[in-house]
């Protein structure tokens, strides 16, 4: 018997919402407009309408992998993330609500820099961050650089997707050594790193444990191998007065404030994110 899209997307919001998935709504739309083929727009437009048979087994197979632990942004390919629509693959780690406060302390501090101001993104990954600042302050250039050459794969083809080839480049950067030489002089130097603690890892759930890429997730022994390497090293690479960002792990914070007045940066500030947490550590090279 033939289901309306309504109904297609009302079951496979149920089955999530039973397999204990968080955001069962929003996952739901997506595959539903994934196997359709439908834009959110075209799938509110038509949910009154009857779904083909072929869309329905495309649904079915997709909640099953979904159902199965592979996350629905690797599933469809894309995610999205401060308004901008990202191509994903399983060599990015997939952007995190979490993280739009990152972008936003990054966007802040990148408008406070005024005309031409230079922006890193470090262990750039998908490029979420640092293309979320070229597209919020457009007087800015941005630079995407990861150890990944998959990763950076990824990152050009965002930066062709959201028309910002004119003002992102990106570039091969391993994040625990010293900068390049021709990496230099930027006001804001912005990082996601790796944070996990290595022996927590077994113990993620299945969607990033078994899909997500462990080098994005690994952050060694006691999960702040790369605050120490980047607060020591890239210091270099920032102008008088720059910005250095992290995002941090739960109960990070205190570390990271630590590692980063170890390494001469001052006026340091903590930023929590909207569940709360204590998510953004800051601080300002004046020396």
């Amino acid at each position: 018997m033939a289901t309306t899209y309504n109904n297609l997307y009302l079951d496979a919001r149920k089955r999530l919402k039973e397999a204990g998935i968080e955001s069962a709504q929003l996952e739901a739309r997506e595959i539903v407009c994934y196997a359709a083929g439908k834009t959110r727009e075209q799938f509110f437009r038509d949910l009154a309408l009857y779904a083909s048979d072929p869309v329905e087994e495309r649904v079915r197979a997709l909640l099953e992998r979904r159902l199965a632990g592979e996350p629905v942004a690797y599933i469809i390919g894309e995610w999205e993330f401060y308004g901008l629509s990202l191509d994903m693959d399983r060599n990015v780690l997939i952007p995190r609500m979490d993280t739009e406060l990152l972008a936003e302390r990054a966007i802040l501090r990148a408008r406070a820099a005024g005309e031409g101001a230079r922006v890193l993104d470090l262990c750039a990954g998908s490029g979420c961050v640092g293309l979320a600042v070229a597209a919020n302050v457009p007087a800015c250039r941005v630079v995407l650089a990861d150890l990944s050459e998959e990763a950076l794969k990824i990152c050009k083809q965002n930066v062709r997707r959201n028309d910002l080839n004119a003002r992102v480049t990106c570039m091969l950067a391993d994040a625990k050594e010293k900068p390049d030489p021709v990496l230099w002089d930027f006001d804001v130097i912005v990082c996601n790193p790796p944070y996990i603690p290595s022996g927590d890892i077994p113990g993620l759930d299945v969607s990033v444990r078994d899909y997500e890429p462990h080098s994005a997730l690994d952050g060694g022994a006691d999960g702040l191998d790369f605050y120490r390497s980047i607060a020591s090293r890239w210091g270099t690479a920032l102008r008088l007065g720059g910005g250095l960002l992290f995002e941090v792990g739960i109960g990070q914070a205190p570390d990271v404030e630590y590692i980063l007045a170890q390494n001469g940066f001052e006026a340091i500030q903590t930023h929590r994110d909207t569940q709360g947490i204590w998510r953004v550590v800051e601080g300002t090279l004046n020396t």
